[in-house]
């Protein structure tokens, strides 16, 4: 099973029932992927989908990602800084490596960064090829 990142702006985007990125939403819902968070990262998804919505659709979801079996804590021991550009950024990239996650999902630039760096190894994928990725059988 699949262990992943989502960036804000990746979940944002796979809430929507008529987004074509519904389907990470929803294989998450499923159990076909593994959503790993911690904190800080939980926090930052309530207070952006609170400030596009409603504190309780924000709440909903919120609740939903802390009690969800599909998603998985993370206790970050390690702080990488290995973005510069965007150092609020770098929750993401310190959850998948003490998570071992398989990708970070993000149409993030900011994130490329990573593809250059060798250690500690870290998977950047966009939405769009994640849902390819998921999409096959």
């Amino acid at each position: 099973m699949l262990r992943i990142v989502l960036d804000t702006n990746a979940l944002i985007m796979a809430l929507p029932r008529k987004s074509p990125y519904r389907l990470i939403f929803d294989a998450f819902l499923k159990g076909d992927i593994l959503l790993l968070i911690d904190n800080s990262i939980l926090n930052e998804y309530v207070e952006v989908i609170e400030r596009q919505s409603d504190a309780v659709v924000a709440n909903n979801i919120g609740d939903l990602l802390a009690n969800s079996p599909y998603a998985i804590r993370i206790a970050v021991t390690t702080k990488w800084r290995l973005i510069e550009t965007d150092p609020d950024d770098n929750k993401f990239v310190d959850c998948a490596i003490a998570g071992q996650a398989d990708y970070i999902v993000t149409n993030d630039r900011h994130f490329n960064v990573l593809r250059e760096i060798g250690f500690p190894p870290v998977s950047v994928i966009s939405i769009e090829d994640f849902v390819v990725l998921i999409s096959q059988p």
